[in-house]
């Protein structure tokens, strides 16, 4: 089937398709496409069409707002309800649910009952990652101290005007984006606690199996099936080395912001 033909089909028959049951909310460059990938192995779940669907956030593109386009045109990237066996979960991720200043209250309201998985971070590694990330894009022209010291100039603007898809909002977000506090605290008050799972994005990597089994049960399904491969997924190749200074102005930047991260969560993470 093309892909026009797909996309007609898939829009004729969204009323039988699935909403989600879970949504990894991000955070970008936190381990997210790894999680996405061992979770859609299991035998139990059904991602969506494409990993990131962009509908909470109203998508990527400023000139197109994904969410005015309706839960009809959301539904088309899942999977027909009656291929799911009982018990089968649905789930997609986007990492910039987190971030977007809307997103949770959206998701909220359209499923109340959703879970959702945050991985979080070290916030100065994430926002390097994100930096090679956009340069490796052609995104980004500047040299990485000077993104980092320039990034308040750069959002000035899309935050003033609250307009969240704006480019520099989206893609020059280094810094802003490790300011995790206010995003998990969006999710907090507007779902139950126990409908939210945080995790330590260095447990992704180092403890793949262990923390895909913690999620599989926070998600209910069953721990035990068999997943296939857990390799590390979307890995940077184009990374260089960093200057310590910009480790030093990151880690200043970023220290009491953790500090209260770990008091809001009750957990010391050790960045």
């Amino acid at each position: 089937m093309n892909k026009t033909l797909e996309r007609l089909y898939r829009r004729a028959t969204s009323r039988g398709r699935a909403l989600p049951d879970f949504i990894i909310a991000g955070a970008m460059k936190s381990g997210t496409t790894s999680l996405f990938s061992h979770m859609a192995q299991h035998p139990g779940i059904f991602p969506t069409n494409k990993k990131e669907v962009h509908y909470f956030d109203g998508g990527l593109s400023p000139s197109a707002d994904t969410y005015r386009r309706g839960e009809a045109w959301y539904r088309t990237h899942f999977p027909l309800r009656r291929e799911m066996g009982a018990g089968a979960k649905a789930f997609e991720a986007s990492p910039l649910y987190m971030f977007n200043p809307l997103a949770a209250g959206r998701i909220a309201s359209l499923l109340p009952e959703v879970k959702i998985i945050i991985a979080l971070r070290n916030p100065t590694d994430r926002a390097i990652s994100h930096y090679f990330h956009e340069k490796r894009k052609g995104r980004e022209p500047l040299p990485i101290l000077e993104a980092f010291h320039r990034e308040e100039e750069r959002l000035a603007g899309a935050l003033r005007t609250q307009n969240y898809k704006d480019q520099s909002f989206i893609h020059h977000s280094y810094k802003a984006r490790g300011m995790y506090c206010e995003q998990v605290e969006r999710f907090f008050q507007v779902l139950p606690r126990g409908q939210i799972l945080i995790l330590n994005s260095s447990d992704v990597f180092a403890d793949a199996e262990g923390t895909l089994r913690r999620v599989l049960e926070f998600v209910g399904v069953d721990p035990d099936a068999e997943v296939g491969s857990l390799e590390a997924r979307n890995v940077a190749t184009n990374k260089s080395k960093v200057d310590p200074g910009v480790y030093r102005y990151l880690d200043g930047h970023f220290s009491a912001e953790n500090e209260r991260l770990y008091e809001i969560l009750g957990e010391d993470f050790g960045w």
